[in-house]
């Protein structure tokens, strides 16, 4: 379990504990969710026996659900432990946050209590954290805190709905802050799920009260408001239909919490008032056919939160549909884990900047498959398009950025693509095709006489570094990464809001930016390589590098990768072109 050593390792176990946590809100049941807790802490934590034991009635505590053994789940499940020996057990082990860990030379006093265990052998551990077989870890369930808890709570701030009793960790060894932390969050998640699976309980009997009992609708209607009121997730009553359809009648506190809004104010609106304007079609379609959906509510302070917002529709046999009964649930801590796993598996860990995936992932969704227009280019236009080479050197003298730069093994004159471009056009715009609605890609000023035509494009510059293998090999990986990461900061500020910086891999960038001609993209390169040029300090030392721009147009017709090679070789070419002119003028 422990893998705070390897980020790797540490980013699939968060991955299979989402999934773990994702299963908690597909149960149905109350009983189908007590298994999917037990279950999860196997497949999501890496232990392998857990035990669910929740808070009945009285009290006490029952073995309800038992995963890892089928022995064991045959042996104690049903079986019930008293509260005082359960709060026993809670108050004299080790805190671990909210966690509770009693080891095996303290579990001798619990022999006499009537907790429900199972025992199992093992070899007595050899290692100061080794898992003991009589190793006790408890991981308590709390309902959310209210500001006036029922004398029975105990601890974490609520009401205690369960605990997660855990055996034999994976590796064999006790877990540490990662491990904890995961086990304490999943325990949190766990509760949440409980308490949601009864009130969903609850509602389904309200809502069938309300269908099948109009004889006692008052009494249901105090049922159902008790429910409604004291629900520990936002809920809400809108009007369907007529002109003030999805007008919000009734809010419970819960709710006007949650957005930080008055109950009388809400009234002034519907969900369709406060949801984000990016997830307006999400809550239309739910709204319309019922349903779930994942979508941003607008808070008083002008912030969104993430929530889940569940429909059922309230019918009236003689009427039909009347009311929409929406159950607004907090889901903004999970949204925030999965943003960031989102945001790590599409960005570089060093620099912050979009990956290579993420890079070819935005360009691809700009591109088609159909060319615009015939495109003619060559080796020739070259020159026009970085405006010309006027001898500058960028450097101070003595300084030589294309020290341990090998080379380049040649450059094919004419792309291939531009070939297949050129033969795909006429056909393609004689067809139409699926593609008709689509805003073409056309790259400016390389056809003939198109450099005066104002076209603006998508211009792809590959950045190659220019003296950063000698950094490394001078003065170490620490002191080449801090330069990666001055170079990203410094591209990103030489950009305007919507222009893309990606770093492709070693000391290779790509810019992407839209809306340029040919003289734009020209400049914009100069000002980067300028930008660049600076000396970075690191470590007290001053370093520099100096940079390589490869300009290339995305057109509709190329791959990704089609763009990509372009803008790699042209920058090849140029670095060529500046360090032949480097060597002359040195």
């Amino acid at each position: 379990m422990e893998t705070e050593s390897e980020p790797y390792v540490r980013l699939a176990t968060m991955r299979q504990l989402h999934a773990a946590i994702a299963e908690l809100n597909t149960a149905r049941s109350l009983a189908d969710t007590l298994q999917t807790v037990a279950d999860g802490v196997i497949s999501g934590l890496g232990y392998e026996l857990a035990c669910v034991n929740v808070v009945q009635a009285d009290g006490d505590l029952v073995v309800a659900a038992f995963a890892g053994s089928a022995a064991a789940e045959s042996l104690i499940t049903g079986r019930v432990g008293s509260r005082g020996s359960w709060e026993r057990r809670l108050t004299m082990g080790e805190r671990w946050g909210d966690l509770r860990f009693i080891p095996h030379t303290e579990g001798w006093v619990l022999t006499e209590d009537d907790v429900p265990q199972w025992f199992t052998e093992g070899p007595y551990p050899r290692f100061e954290d080794e898992w003991h077989p009589q190793d006790r870890l408890y991981a308590p369930m709390y309902a959310a805190a209210r500001k006036d808890p029922p004398a029975h709570a105990m601890g974490g701030g609520g009401e205690l709905l369960g605990v997660i009793s855990v055996d034999r960790p994976r590796g064999g060894r006790r877990p540490g802050p990662w491990g904890q932390e995961a086990l304490q969050m999943y325990a949190s998640q766990a509760a949440i799920a409980i308490g949601n699976a009864r009130l969903r309980a609850n509602m389904q009997r309200a809502l069938v009260r309300l269908e099948r009992e109009q004889q006692a609708l008052r009494a249901s209607e105090e049922s159902f408001r008790q429910a409604f009121e004291y629900a520990p997730s936002g809920m809400a009553i809108a009007e369907m239909g007529g002109d003030q359809h999805g007008r919000l009648l009734r809010t419970n506190d819960a709710l006007c919490r949650l957005l930080g809004r008055q109950a009388s104010a809400m009234r002034r609106y519907s969900f369709a008032d406060l949801v984000h304007p990016e997830d307006i079609g999400t809550l239309l379609r739910t709204s319309a056919e019922g349903g779930r959906a994942e979508l941003r509510l607008a808070r008083r302070d002008s912030t969104y939160v993430w929530v889940s917002l569940r429909n059922s529709v309230v019918a009236d046999t003689t009427d039909g549909p009347r009311l929409l009964l929406t159950h607004v649930e907090d889901i903004e801590e999970r949204k925030g884990r999965e943003l960031q796993l989102a945001h790590r598996a599409s960005h570089d860990s060093l620099t912050g900047l979009p990956n290579s995936a993420e890079l070819r992932s935005r360009l691809s969704a700009r591109l088609c498959s159909r060319p615009h227009a015939l495109r003619e280019t060559a080796v020739e236009a070259l020159d026009a398009a970085y405006g010309g080479y006027d001898g500058t050197v960028l450097h101070e003298p003595g300084y030589d950025p294309y020290d341990g730069y090998d080379g380049y093994d040649g450059y094919d004159s004419y792309d291939a693509y531009e070939e297949k471009a050129r033969r795909r056009g006429a056909a393609a715009r004689a067809a139409g095709g699926p593609f008709d609605h689509h805003v073409h890609l056309t790259a400016p000023g390389e056809g003939e006489g198109a450099a005066d035509d104002g076209t603006k494009g998508l211009a792809v510059l590959f950045c190659d570094l220019d003296g950063f293998k000698s950094i490394n090999d001078r003065f170490g990986h620490n002191t080449g990464d801090e330069v990666l990461i001055e170079v990203a900061r410094r591209l990103t500020t030489g950009v305007r809001d919507g222009d893309t910086v990606a770093r492709l891999g070693g000391d290779e960038f790509v810019v992407l930016a839209d809306g340029l001609g040919s003289a734009d993209a020209a400049d914009l390169a100069v000002r980067l390589r300028n930008a660049i040029i600076p000396p970075i300090r690191v470590d007290g030392r001053a370093v520099r590098v100096g940079a390589s721009f490869g300009i290339s147009w995305a057109s509709c017709g190329m791959s990704v990768e089609e763009v990509l090679q372009s803008a790699d070789q042209r920058m090849y070419v140029e670095k060529r072109s500046r360090s032949k002119v480097h060597r002359r003028a040195g």
